[in-house]
């Protein structure tokens, strides 16, 4: 007994302690808890984060980079080096690190559960719900047959029942905010396609852990009188959260009016009801984080309350804590235990059943439904779609011992492989057509001499910018006879934090590209705030004002803007400029990214472009029509793009508020200078269309002789006083630039001048570059029956056929 005692005692390790006193007194950081944990997360971060940036070219969601890290950490890799292995994650750490990374987990689930909005489950259409159960009940049988197969080959000896569950679920499973990611890199996600596949997501989503908790149950080690009580008592949990809990959340959601801030002491008392809910569902033997995603979905969705929650958790729960969640199940993941022919021949199986029971039974019942074919490909693929809920399954079933490490580590090859393909295949197979529209007038010029309406795109990326679109397109909006349509378009960074529900909020079928139909924004950030300010506007006045929004990634958002100008067929786009104001007066840039939006918008819009440099036009609220009084000024050099604001600044001249100034320079001739546009017949034209106007309206006409670019320099800081807006053209033909050194080539000449610290009057600028066909290259010109077609260069070429 005394041998024996000794023996387990040498086994045995000692608890690691909390935190050490430092090397200088000897202590090795590495075998204290903290100081390990620690490492742990900032190789996690490190390891994922590089993972996930490398692999953004091909357009892989992050929780790719998060499988493909946990792998490489784990034993499968870099873990087959023991050194490594037992100094970084010893086998004493990995009780607090999975506590750790469960903890963040439990907090996730309680985002995915806020997210889901049962409401919108419940108006899911009859083809989307044919769709989803087509998605789950097929491949839940293959899952079924395939367990049999494991059962006699690699897990021998585990209970039939519970690895039944399993298996189906683990095959049956949509990652519904992997997919929504997918769909909104993709800018599938306001399509039909993408509506279809997201409402099929989320009842397979809900189904996925009905199902999930089923199987739990059954794993137990008890009875099955033990597992009907388990699943008994969850319901009755349920029942009292619904009738007790969720009055709690709703009351506080009401005391959480739009526009104030969320208190403190509800935020702490709703996540102290998700530890509790977790605690009491733990206790029952289903599982902590069920309890989360109960909470979530109790709490009502209207309201700041739901984005708050959002905003003060994902952050660090997603990149910090869920990332040790993938490397916890990597740690788990043994790719060397598929070994022999017998291992990889069922890994290609459970792949084989995995794509051909979610892929082929959504085709087959989205072709049913009358889906056209490619569509019904490009479903069937994106509901293939794994991701967190897998490996939540996959884990569960490892704990409770009925998956085996050979079994777990070939279900999570499945889940990396088929998520991996979606993107590149979807993208080979769908390409949505845009309908074909005629588009003749692309620039303001063009659409004045027709007297034809007038449609304007004011993109903006945040609140700060709203008062002055509203104020410069109440000067735009010209005699009531004329008619001014205004798309304006919110422009949001596509970011890792972008929750999944909230994108599927702002869509809309009829949008493009987001739209946001009820005027209810979902995410914080004062979404809901813009549109009812644009909304105000458009009830007081004859404009009519079309709010939208972009989600999107900076590199490729500029496609969302030049494909909705296109599709909305308008004659101007105005971007606000890449630069903040500050109270000093100068401006602050907000990223080169912004800066490079502009740049290729300008470079392929098929149409006119304007570069909005705000220093506070009409001040910080919205003027009233009868109170509007602003002084506007066009410098005039001749060309292309200062006629084209000449006839923009004419149009805001109709307002009888607007007092236009147009000042032309004309360049000393003693001196020669080339102050002369090469189409001077029709800068001639344009002027004395300007002169005759003067006669009638409110529109000052004068002519300045100047000798060299320095009097230009000098007549405009003149003119500045008493200015609201200065109109200008991009490329004026001015001899020399009027700064030394010129950071925003995209403004030109001028206007860099009018937004540069030489320049001190606090006057907007609006730099315009008239539509140039040799730069348009993403559209496309066609005449049908003598009429003109413009459409998307990347429109399916049968399509094209068609037209010519």
């Amino acid at each position: 007994m005394a041998t024996s005692a000794v023996s387990t005692s040498t086994k045995c390790q000692p608890a690691m302690k909390t935190t050490s006193e430092g090397a200088w007194q000897g202590d090795d950081p590495l075998h204290f808890a903290l100081p390990l944990l620690i490492l742990q997360i900032c190789l996690v971060v490190v390891v994922t984060r590089s993972l996930a940036f490398l692999l953004k070219p091909l357009r892989q969601p992050r929780v790719i980079a998060e499988i493909i890290g946990g792998i490489l950490l784990g034993p499968s890799a870099l873990g087959r080096n023991s050194k490594f292995l037992n100094t970084v994650f010893p086998k004493q750490s990995l009780t607090v690190l999975d506590t750790v990374a469960n903890i963040g987990l439990l907090f996730f689930l309680f985002l995915v559960g806020l997210e889901l909005d049962l409401r919108s489950i419940r108006r899911t259409g009859s083809k989307a719900l044919a769709i989803a159960a087509a998605g789950i009940s097929l491949p839940f049988v293959l899952g079924i047959g395939t367990s049999f197969v494991l059962r006699s080959t690699v897990i021998k000896g585990a209970h039939q029942g519970p690895l039944l569950v399993f298996m189906g679920v683990a095959l049956s499973i949509t990652a519904f905010p992997v997919l929504a990611r997918i769909l909104a890199e993709l800018k599938l996600l306001t399509t039909e396609l993408g509506r279809l596949a997201m409402s099929a997501a989320a009842v397979n989503d809900v189904a996925a852990w009905i199902l999930l908790a089923l199987a739990i149950a059954l794993s137990g080690s008890g009875s099955p009188l033990v597992s009907l009580w388990v699943l008994l008592t969850a319901t009755a949990f349920i029942v009292f959260l619904a009738i007790a809990v969720r009055p709690i959340l709703a009351w506080m959601v009401r005391m959480s009016p739009e526009g104030e801030p969320v208190r403190e002491v509800y935020i702490c008392t709703t996540l102290v009801i998700v530890l509790a809910a977790g605690f009491v569902t733990d206790t029952i033997g289903i599982h902590a984080l069920f309890g989360a995603f109960v909470v979530g979905i109790m709490v009502p969705k209207d309201g700041p309350f739901a984005g708050v929650l959002i905003e003060k958790v994902e952050d660090l729960v997603s990149s910090l804590f869920l990332p040790l969640y993938f490397v916890s199940s990597g740690l788990k993941t043994n790719v060397a235990s598929i070994s022999g022919a017998k291992s990889w021949g069922l890994l290609v199986l459970v792949i084989t059943n995995a794509c051909v029971g979610k892929i082929f039974g959504t085709i087959i019942v989205s072709l049913l439904a009358r889906v056209p074919k490619r569509e019904a490909v490009a479903l069937g693929f994106l509901m293939n779609t794994k991701g967190l809920v897998e490996l939540i399954v996959l884990n569960i079933g490892k704990d409770r011992k009925v998956l085996n490490d050979e079994a777990f580590a070939i279900l999570v090859l499945m889940a990396l492989f088929t998520t991996f393909i979606t993107t590149p295949i979807v993208m080979a197979v769908y390409k949505p057509a845009r309908p074909v529209a005629p588009y003749k007038h692309h620039t303001i010029e063009r659409a004045t001499e027709t007297d034809s309406e007038l449609r304007i795109m004011a993109c903006f990326h945040t609140s700060r910018n709203v008062p002055t679109l509203i104020n410069l397109i109440e000067s735009s909006r010209g005699k009531s006879r004329r008619r001014l349509t205004v798309y304006t378009m919110h422009l949001v960074e596509l970011s890792e934090r972008s929750s999944a529900i909230s994108m599927v909020h702002r869509a809309r079928r009829n949008g493009l590209p987001f739209w946001n139909r009820n005027g209810k924004a979902v995410a914080a950030g004062g979404g809901e705030m813009v549109e009812v300010a644009f909304e105000a506007y458009q009830q007081l006045s004859s404009v009519s004002v079309r709010p939208m929004t972009a989600i999107s990634d900076l590199n490729t958002i500029h496609d969302d803007i030049i494909t909705c100008a296109l599709d909305k067929r308008v004659q101007l786009v105005i971007l606000p400029f890449h630069k903040m104001l500050q109270l000093d007066g100068s401006f602050e840039s907000i990223g080169h990214a912004y800066h490079v939006v502009n740049q290729k918008v300008l470079h392929h819009a098929p149409c006119s472009v304007a570069i909005l440099v705000d220093r506070g036009f009409g001040g910080a609220a919205q003027v009233s029509a009868k109170d509007v009084e602003y002084s506007i000024c066009v410098l005039f050099f001749g060309g292309r793009d200062d006629r084209e604001a000449l006839a923009y600044a004419s149009r805001m001249a109709e307002h009888p508020g607007i007092s236009l100034i147009v000042t032309r320079f004309i360049a000393n001739n003693s001196l020669n200078i080339p102050l002369v546009s090469e189409d001077n017949t029709a800068d001639q034209m344009a002027i004395e269309a300007c002169k005759a106007k003067a006669e009638e309206g409110n529109i000052k006409y004068q002519e300045l002789v100047v000798d060299d670019h320095s009097d230009v320099a000098v007549a405009i800081r003149d003119m500045g006083k008493g200015i609201n807006l200065f109109l200008v053209g991009q490329s004026p033909p001015v001899p020399e630039p009027l700064l030394e050194r010129q950071d925003c080539p995209e403004l030109g000449p001028v206007g860099g001048f009018l937004a540069s610290r030489e320049f001190t009057a606090m006057a907007s600028v609006l730099v315009v570059q008239c539509y140039n066909p040799e730069r348009d290259t993403y559209s496309k010109r066609y005449t049908v029956e003598g009429e003109a077609f413009v459409v998307p260069a990347t429109m399916d070429q049968d399509i094209e056929a068609q037209l010519d």
